[in-house]
């Protein structure tokens, strides 16, 4: 049967699938070019919901091979390794009778070897995600995924204008090479703002006020807006029915600083 997919047409528009808010563009654009099994940089600030939207995209299509963060090769093969587990691959599986835990005792060399000989000839889709400054030993390695392998990987990085994505960066010259996913505009800030109040059932005196300024300064990122939304509902930020703004936001200020 032939998958069909919609297509947004409004930044702003309302929540789907598993709670996703006006990204039916963003999500449309994965299931695109997850299916046509090309390899691409997908990139944007962190909390914009580079993952999420992933997540979504490696449930609903076959032979997508997730790994959740690596920074270094061995790290690299060992996530998917466990992600050809996760698929039930038949040659993997044959050559790790052991099972998962046998992948802790082997060599770089060994699982690299096995990792290879599971993907050639096959149609898996590698994803890459949390890619932050990939070193050239890593680059290295998702290099010979894509070209020795022929895998198609997306590589994704915590990045407004690709400067995370460090060495990874020449392995996708062309611009539909690359993926943006950026923050809200201002207008549907404000919607997904008072979007997740509704969630949290959140209430209070001066919550327009609260979700306005909320709106604004997170500069539009789903996930800041979410969290200061949360943190709101804690008895340190209310007094007499108000939400306290400037204290919440110092708050969170300093709590990203110190991650």
């Amino acid at each position: 049967m032939k998958r069909v997919f919609s297509r947004g047409t409004d930044a702003g528009a309302a929540s789907i699938g598993a709670g996703v808010f006006g990204r039916e563009m963003e999500l449309d654009e994965l299931r695109v070019r997850t299916l046509q099994r090309k390899s691409f940089l997908c990139h944007g600030p962190a909390g914009v919901g580079k993952t999420l939207l992933l997540s979504l995209t490696v449930v609903e299509s076959a032979g997508v091979l997730y790994s959740p963060a690596a920074g270094t090769p061995q790290e690299l093969y060992k996530n998917v390794a466990s992600a050809l587990f996760a698929v039930n691959s038949r040659l993997f599986t044959k050559a790790c009778p052991g099972g998962i835990a046998s992948l802790d005792s082997k060599s770089v060399v060994a699982l690299r070897g096995i990792v290879r000989d599971a993907l050639r000839a096959t149609s898996y889709v590698v994803i890459l995600d949390h890619m932050q400054r990939p070193s050239q030993t890593l680059t290295a390695s998702v290099r010979e995924l894509m070209l020795d392998c022929s895998v198609p990987v997306v590589s994704v990085s915590r990045s407004d204008h690709m400067e995370d994505a460090g060495f990874v960066l020449p392995l996708y010259p062309d611009r539909s090479d690359r993926m943006s996913v950026q923050n809200f505009d201002s207008q549907a800030a404000q919607q997904f703002a008072h979007w997740c109040a509704r969630k949290e059932q959140l209430e209070a005196a001066n919550l327009d006020q609260f979700l306005e300024t909320t709106a604004k300064q997170s500069k539009g990122n789903p996930g800041a807006i979410k969290r200061m939304i949360q943190m709101a509902k804690l008895p340190k930020y209310v007094s007499a029915g108000q939400i306290k703004s400037a204290l919440l936001y110092i708050d969170f200020r300093i709590a990203g600083i110190s991650q």
